[in-house]
């Protein structure tokens, strides 16, 4: 039975499918009888989990011929699990490696056991050119070099594939193998440099300096050499010693390239150290700077070698202080992805997109923009530079470990297309390549999973490494921060204590000591928080000393650092995003208001990175989402709390955009209008909810009717809610039980809303009422009616100019409208008493509202041709005439003196003037209270304070603030100039 179940197996089982595998397995003593031989099984199994089961059993049909030991090479195949899996990885994987072991047979030797230690590379490869104490000739050098060469590079590829025969084997990383490379890459020049010298005599030193990725530790199989030369002495023996050493290098091992050094291919082979250091203070150009970044000395004279890196590193090191520095790495990296043919940018492993340079790119330029003040960034290998960017916070750690893990990938699957032929190659196969999608996904460890083969396995893992790595450099290496780093002089990030207070001092602060003290809180101990803030705050400094106010500025934001030390996010946020830091810096510079908030609404930080987000919401989308998240909760307090909250938010993001100058004063002031509207919709719900369960149900339907500049849309920072409360009971109810109801919940309202808080005061003012502050809170609207009609005076219908219903029961609140409609727009106008009724209250205000020591040139609502000058002038037109003129009849200052100058109750040139001095009165206003941190209608006339009000209107902030005190007391005085004639009939 067990025969008959031996005798039904082929080749193919083992993935062998080359006409010749049974022949072959049977001249390898494996194959027998239609089956595998006793012993030979494990052997096979192997084998069929190669990349390339053919070719590596047609590489040990060759061994086998060539050798003259194949009886002890298949045993330790049949008995040494490690051997068995070094060995068929290789010959699966390589078919140039293959060739090697069938020219040079009894090398198999060297990967059974314990493998060369990377520190006796060097002895063994000057052991390969020396014969009886002396150096080959360069001739014989050559192929005895290669063979040694070869050899070790057999015992690195044994170590690195093994892992994908046999998976209980460790897997070794693509750094240790690049280290290990490396090692011999340097022995081989070693070597080289040998024979070369003992050929050409003289009195020379020299020392050769690795660059690329030979500099950073990190070579590939088949990789490039990049050098350069350093000589002391006779130049013309130190370039033949230079020219034999990369002749005999390259024949023998690997291609060395010199076209690093100064000028090029047309450049001189060899330089003093003197001529380096002449060159790169005068003609260097930005790209041999980051080339140089990875420079050390590797071979030859030591002490010539150092001196040429001690003499380098500080050019490296302040290279981000050059002119358009970043913008020239950028370019750099733009021209070399241009080179790539398009129909192959996407597959090229290294140059294409979202390839290996886009890491090392990114990486390269974080260390030489951040490392001038961090020598912790100041490596040579990709990886580890990458890490200590993240351990340093200039990367967020999340960022770091992705790009680490996708350069990894990328690498890996370099190594493998490159041990393949050994020889140089970055493309990855074409989707339509399925073999060599299968051969590379094996011979990189993928293996098929459900639904998925090998080579769909590995497309879709290269697609996401290749766009992950796009992403991420794209994040990383266009940051705008680095910009604003770059253009921080190397001296102003490293300063003494008293250097610091001095650049402090000319930057602008105005108390230098104070500023150390809050940059020593920021960047004191060795978190991963103050790495970053190292990083941020000379940028910062020199952002601040462009705003009115730097030391206010520095102020707000240590106070916000230290009240957001626990939101994950913050800190990456101005890290990651550079318009975050310069609009952040802006608004801290200027406003009072903005930090308070900010530290109570940290969400917005985020949003100014996105000015339409910023800027862009529509206030009845925003009044909608308040009005939903409000109404999900229950409980009262918690809706309340969640409406200040939104509104907090709102009011925030309003102030960013105001100061940014992203939203006009128009829509400032709808925006705010909505806000406080949705509020009282919210609010208003919430408690009559909660009153209604205390009373056993509703007892009456409630409207409030927004007044003033509420009800006009014209709101700003810190204005109070002027309403009015109207009720009406419902079915079933007394008059006096739904009023006593509704003035339960007017209460209630207004002091939910008007309770203590950091933010903004919520004041709900309802003095505009009947009888004032001596009349009823809430009147039914039968009482409004009866009073307007018997005992109403023209100042309240003048107030109810801008009346309209802004929460609660919608009908009742157009009843209410439709009600006053002949109180506010008389028949027949105002008959010269009540306008000389009205003149006389304008003056009575003018004479006894203005705060004492106010000035009236300059104050925005009281003082000449301010708010109430251009106000009650459009709303004495407004009774006079909105009876006959259908369009006055509206709430807006602006529509309203646009539609008395259409139907010519105004000239055009006075509706031009009384606008220009309305819109410039309503944004200083908004201003100072933004600058202040509290409502406040006086304009500052010297200061910081004016300055800052004046760069919020669009001032330069180092201007002279004078031209926009001048250019508001020349705007009011002609608008005062229009109300004395049209208001007062002078």
């Amino acid at each position: 039975m067990a025969d008959r179940a031996r005798s039904t197996q082929s080749p193919a089982r083992y993935g062998l499918t080359d006409d010749r595998a049974e022949q072959d397995l049977v001249a390898a003593g494996w194959w027998q009888d239609g089956g595998p031989t006793p012993g030979s099984d494990v052997v096979l199994a192997a084998l069929a989990r190669t990349p390339d089961a053919d070719l590596a059993l047609l590489a040990l049909d060759r061994l086998r011929v060539a050798t003259d030991d194949w009886d002890d090479l298949s045993a330790e195949l049949r008995d040494n699990p490690v051997f068995r899996a070094r060995l068929l990885a290789i010959l699966g994987s390589s078919s140039a490696l293959g060739d090697f072991l069938a020219a040079n047979p009894r090398e198999w030797h060297r990967i059974v056991g314990e493998l060369t230690e990377p520190a006796d590379y060097a002895g063994l490869l000057l052991e390969a050119v020396t014969v009886d104490g002396e150096r080959m000739s360069s001739g014989d050098a050559t192929p005895s070099l290669r063979a040694a060469y070869r050899g070790l590079l057999l015992e690195i590829a044994a170590e690195d594939l093994a892992q994908a025969v046999d998976r209980d084997l460790p897997v070794v990383g693509y750094e240790h193998i690049s280290s290990h490379l490396t090692e011999l890459a340097e022995a081989a020049l070693g070597a080289a440099l040998a024979v070369a010298q003992a050929e050409h005599p003289g009195e020379a030193r020299l020392a050769v300096i690795a660059m690329g990725k030979c500099g950073g530790r990190e070579l590939n199989y088949v990789s490039d050499v990049d050098v350069l030369f350093v000589a002391d002495g006779d130049t013309a023996v130190a370039t033949r010693v230079a020219s034999t050493m990369m002749r005999v290098a390259t024949d023998a091992c690997f291609e060395v390239d010199a076209a690093l050094r100064p000028e090029g291919k047309s450049g001189a082979l060899v330089r003093s150290l003197d001529g380096y250091a002449a060159y790169y203070k005068r003609w260097a150009h930005t790209w041999e700077f980051q080339a140089l970044l990875k420079a050390r000395p590797v071979v030859g004279d030591k002490e010539l070698g150092e001196q040429y890196a001690t003499m380098v590193r500080p050019l490296v090191w302040t290279a981000a202080d050059r002119d358009r520095f970043v913008a020239d790495v950028q370019e750099m990296r733009r021209r070399v992805e241009k080179h790539v043919p398009a129909e192959l940018v996407e597959r090229e492993l290294k140059l294409g997109r979202g390839g290996l340079r886009d890491v090392e790119f990114a990486v390269q330029l974080l260390q030489l923009v951040h490392g001038r003040s961090d020598e912790q960034l100041r490596l040579g290998p990709t990886m580890a530079a990458l890490a200590a960017l993240g351990d340093g916070g200039y990367v967020g750690r999340a960022d770091a470990a992705e790009l680490g893990e996708s350069y990894r990938f990328l690498r890996a699957l370099e190594h493998r297309l490159q041990l393949q032929r050994l020889r140089r190659t970055h493309l990855f196969p074409a989707d339509d390549q399925t073999a060599e999608l299968r051969w590379l996904a094996r011979a990189a460890g993928i293996r098929p999973e459900k639904g998925k083969s090998e080579a769909q396995k590995l497309l879709a893992e290269f697609r996401r490494h290749a766009n992950r790595t796009r992403r991420l450099h794209q994040k990383l290496f266009y940051r705008p921060l680095l910009q604003a780093v770059a253009r921080v002089p190397s001296e102003a990030l490293r300063l003494t204590t008293k250097e610091a207070g001095a650049r402090l001092a000319a930057l602008g602060f105005a108390a230098p000591d104070g500023a150390l003290q809050h940059i020593g809180a920021l960047t004191s101990g060795v978190s991963r928080r103050a790495s970053i803030q190292t990083a941020l705050l000379p940028v910062l400094l020199d952002l601040l000393a462009g705003t009115p106010d730097p030391d206010g500025g520095l102020l707000a934001y240590r106070q916000m650092s230290e009240a957001l030390s626990s939101t994950p996010w913050y800190l990456r946020v101005l890290r990651d995003e550079g318009a975050v830091v310069e609009r952040l810096a802006t608004l801290l510079g200027t406003s009072k208001l903005v930090p308070d908030l900010m530290v109570r609404a940290p969400e917005v930080l985020r949003l100014l990175g996105h000015p339409a987000e910023l800027a862009g919401r529509d206030p009845e989308e925003v009044a909608g989402s308040l009005r939903s998240t409000v109404k999900r909760h229950g409980y009262l307090g918690n809706a309340i709390a969640a409406a200040r909250s939104l509104r907090r938010h709102e009011l925030l993001r309003v102030a960013c955009a105001d100061i940014l100058g992203l939203m006009d004063v128009r829509e400032v002031c709808r925006a705010l209008s909505s806000v406080w509207g949705a509020v009282l919709q919210s609010s208003l719900e919430a408690v009559d909810r909660a009153e209604a369960v205390a009373a056993d149900g509703w007892k009456a339907r409630i409207s409030v009717i927004a007044m003033g500049r509420l009800g006009g849309a014209e709101l700003g920072y810190g204005s109070d809610a002027d309403v009015m409360f109207v009720c009406e009971p419902v079915e079933g109810v007394s008059d006096a039980d739904a009023m006593r109801y509704a003035s339960r919940v007017a209460q209630s309202v207004r002091k939910q809303l008007g309770a203590p808080s950091q933010d903004p005061p919520l004041q709900v003012d309802v003095d505009l009422r009947p009888e004032g502050r001596q009349g009823p809170l809430v009147r039914s609207l039968g009482s409004y009616v009866d009073y307007y009609a018997r005992w109403g005076e023209v100042w309240e219908a003048q107030a109810l100019l801008r009346a309209c219903p802004i929460a609660g029961d919608q009908d009742l609140g157009a009843r209410f409208i439709e009600a006053i409609d002949p109180v506010r727009y008389p028949v027949g106008g105002l008959d010269l008493a009540a306008t000389r009724e009205v003149r006389r209250i304008k003056a009575r205000v003018e004479g006894e509202r203005l705060p004492r020591g106010a000035d009236p040139n300059t104050h925005t609502k009281l003082g000449r041709g301010g708010l109430a000058d251009v106000e009650w002038t459009l709303q004495l037109l407004q009774l006079q005439h909105a009876h006959e003129v259908p369009a006055l009849r509206t709430r807006s200052t602006m529509d309203g003196l646009a539609a008395a100058a259409e139907a010519g109750l105004l000239d055009e040139s006075d509706r031009a003037e009384l606008i220009s001095a309305w819109t410039l009165a309503t944004r200083v206003r908004n201003a100072v209270t933004l600058v202040r941190g509290k409502q406040t209608d006086q304009v500052p006339t010297s200061g910081r304070e004016l300055a800052a009000v004046a760069s919020v209107l669009g001032y330069p902030a180092d201007g002279d603030v004078g031209e926009f005190l001048d250019a508001y007391r020349r705007t009011t005085r002609r608008a005062r100039a229009v109300v004395e004639r049209v208001f007062y009939g002078g």
